[in-house]
């Protein structure tokens, strides 16, 4: 291992300088050279068919009495926002009523504008605010948009590009909250905004009163407006860091905070305030083991009640995934060993209990049920008027399907109604899913999940299989089965077999599972994905030639783990918008606020266990490595495309077998258009089957 904090390849730090653009070309250049062949045009049409589709499901919003969808396809690269009616989202064939064409603001501008989202006024639905980045990066723009005339809104509210949003601050329409840059000291040291302004229609924003303000070190502040009829409210919140924050109510230009742990999750819905732990908590006479669910009024609160309802405890094998109030329930999402169940709970009218009953969809009477090892998910369709739940389910062979699912006021199911299902991009016959666990350093069991072709003697004659195993592990993020038309198409049609693997740092068993690999325990994500690896080996699955790995973000800093710690285990590998170069992350673009996550490494004492992780520090550049082929994008603000380019600059001086593309638009996804996400994830499957097997 290198410890040197010398670093020749600095230059490459240079997002947009023109050497380092000039660096990025030719490598590009190669790369499509080496990996432009029949088969990856075969792929990328395949993939571009599947994102393109006109049969995908055009996910909803509800705003009064419209459904809201963004819509991206082959003659919309960009993409329109567009709404309709109930009616007509129930039938094959919905008209669609475009507000927003994004694709000719685009022309009509000369910016590469990229869809980041809109928020409707309420009650009057006639006014949004909409977002658009340059490129996709994270730094937007937001305008005032007229839902009337379907033009955004001459001398309206606008904010310039930067890190942080605009959120309308009343039904009038006229006063927003700003929390982006206005000028020196106003963002943080990660580069997001550090203030919060209440600003009035034909004021200027530098003018506007400021409302709240953090520290220069924190990560960001923002607030919102609750428009919940009768229990409007603001509230602002201060994030220190990732699970470390303040929210306040906002009152008379006063501010109260809601006096719960740094780390916990506080939530109002009209008169209840759940809270979240990630930590013990011990109050009034009690501990509450982090991961679990509290409730209690919000008056009983103020006044110093601490009295909660527990609502949900994990156990070994539970987590809390997700909590979704309706007008009179809040249905809990629970994984247990990573696979969902739903929980309704109602609250008592009076001075009563809770009420907690299992969310038993056969029911409905419709026959419907959840396949074995799928997500299944729900969200309020308006949580303020109605017990309407969107139900969504998903599967690696399994293509998405979306319902309308309805409470009584008891919280049993009324109607269960079939919207929409996504096509079957790929032929799943001879291929199932498979749940296995294996046995990290430690001891510890993390599960994996295996998708591929059934075992017969026919398959086992032709083994070891090409195998793709992907992984994340980090900011309490669990991966959970998904339909993937892309990975089907380009993978597993083509007889290869694709594993996620559960690793601690996500979210998988709640925060206990994510702060097992924090910081100092970070090595823990990364021996249990080898494990994972031995596994798959030890079973007979593939061997070491035959597998790849693949990952992004924080993903990709596993990645760049398994390169310098665990090179024996893997035949190839994709490392995508890394971090890399962990002595400097906090310093390039947002990195500083993960500091939380993985340490400070400008403290020696945290460099010390840091240095143990980072790749571009740990590279012998006389150990042997698997191929491996780094993509980022220009246009990342958020993982610095620098850690890339260092890594394939060190690791190409060594002569190692390396690959490098960088897409100059993208962002952190890496792709802007449906196009860009074909021609990128079409690189990775087909350096993928030329070092790993061919098909």
């Amino acid at each position: 291992m290198t410890t040197s904090l010398t670093d020749p390849h600095r230059w490459l730090e240079d997002v947009e300088g023109e050497e380092a653009l000039d660096w990025v070309r030719a490598h590009n250049e190669r790369a499509v050279a080496a990996l432009g062949t029949t088969r990856f045009e075969e792929m990328r049409e395949q993939i571009l068919e599947v994102l393109d589709s006109t049969e995908k499901i055009p996910a909803v919003v509800q705003r009064g009495e419209y459904l809201y969808n963004f819509w991206t396809d082959s003659e919309h690269e960009r993409g329109v926002w567009r709404r309709t009616t109930w009616e007509s989202y129930r039938t094959d064939d919905p008209q669609w009523e475009v507000l927003l064409d994004v694709d000719a603001l685009a022309e009509e501008e000369g910016v590469g504008w990229v869809w980041h989202g809109a928020q409707v006024l309420r009650p009057s639905y006639d006014r949004a605010l909409v977002a658009l980045s340059r490129g996709g990066a994270d730094a937007d723009v937001t305008r005032e948009f007229d839902l009337t005339t379907k033009t955004f809104v001459a001398g309206g509210f606008t904010r310039e590009e930067s890190k942080g949003a605009l959120r309308w601050a009343d039904s009038s329409g006229d006063v927003v909250f700003a929390y982006t840059d206005v000028g020196e000291g106003s963002m943080t040291t990660s580069g997001y905004p550090r203030t919060v302004r209440r600003w009035e229609r034909g004021t200027a924003l530098a003018d506007a009163p400021e409302v709240f303000a953090g520290e220069a070190t924190d990560l960001s502040v923002g607030a919102a407006h609750d428009f919940t009829p009768g229990f409007e409210r603001d509230l602002v919140w201060r994030a220190r860091a990732f699970y470390d924050s303040d929210v306040y109510l906002l009152e008379d230009g006063e501010l109260t905070r809601i006096d719960v742990p740094r780390s916990a999750e506080p939530d109002l819905h009209r008169e209840w305030l759940t809270v979240e732990l990630r930590d013990d908590w011990a109050v009034a006479g009690r501990t509450y083991p982090g991961g679990s669910l509290l409730a209690i009024r919000f008056a009983d609160f103020r006044a110093g009640s601490r009295d909660f309802a527990v609502l949900y405890t994990p156990t070994g094998t539970t987590a809390l995934v997700g909590a979704t109030w309706t007008r009179h329930h809040l249905v809990l999402n629970v994984l247990d060993d990573v696979t969902n169940r739903l929980e309704v709970h109602t609250p008592p009218s009076g001075q009563g209990q809770w009420r907690r009953r299992p969310l038993d969809l056969s029911t409905a009477g419709t026959g419907w049920h959840a396949p074995r090892l799928a997500t299944v998910a729900v969200d309020a369709i308006d949580r303020d008027e109605s017990d309407e739940l969107w139900l969504t389910v998903s599967g690696f062979l399994t293509p998405t399907t979306l319902a309308r699912l309805e409470l009584d006021e008891a919280g049993d199911v009324v109607e269960l109604e079939p919207l929409k299902s996504m096509p079957e991009f790929f032929d799943t016959a001879g291929l199932h899913v498979e749940q296995h666990f294996a046995t990290s350093q430690d001891g510890t069991r993390v599960p994996y999940f295996q998708v591929g072709p059934v075992p017969s003697a026919e398959n086992e004659e032709v083994r070891p299989l090409p195998t793709l195993l992907s992984g994340y592990g980090g900011f309490e993020i669990p991966r959970l089965p998904a339909y993937s038309g892309a990975v089907g198409r380009a993978w597993l049609a083509r007889g290869g077999v694709y594993v996620v693997a559960n690793i601690r740092g996500g979210g998988e068993y709640g925060p206990r599972w994510h702060q097992a690999a924090l910081k100092e325990n970070r090595h823990r994500a990364y021996e249990d994905f080898a494990a994972v690896a031995r596994d798959l080996i030890a079973r007979g699955v593939t061997d070491p030639a035959h597998l790849g790995a693949q990952g992004g973000s924080n993903g990709g800093l596993l990645m760049g783990n398994m390169i310098t710690g665990y090179p024996e285990l893997f035949g190839a590998i994709v490392c995508q918008v890394p971090l890399l170069d962990m002595r400097r992350y906090n310093r390039l673009l947002a990195g500083a606020s993960w500091t939380a996550e993985y340490g400070d490494p400008d403290d020696p004492e945290q460099w010390e266990f840091i240095q143990t992780f980072s790749p571009y520090h740990r590279f012998d550049p006389d150990a042997q490595t698997p191929p491996v082929l780094f993509t980022t994008s220009t246009r990342d603000d958020r993982v610095h495309p620098g850690h890339a380019r260092k890594m394939m600059a060190l690791m190409s001086e060594a002569g190692k077998d390396v690959t490098y593309y960088e897409n100059i638009e993208g962002g952190h996804g890496g792709a802007a258009t449906n196009a860009q996400a074909a021609f990128m994830s079409a690189l990775a499957y087909e350096f993928l089957w030329q070092r790993l097997g061919s098909s």
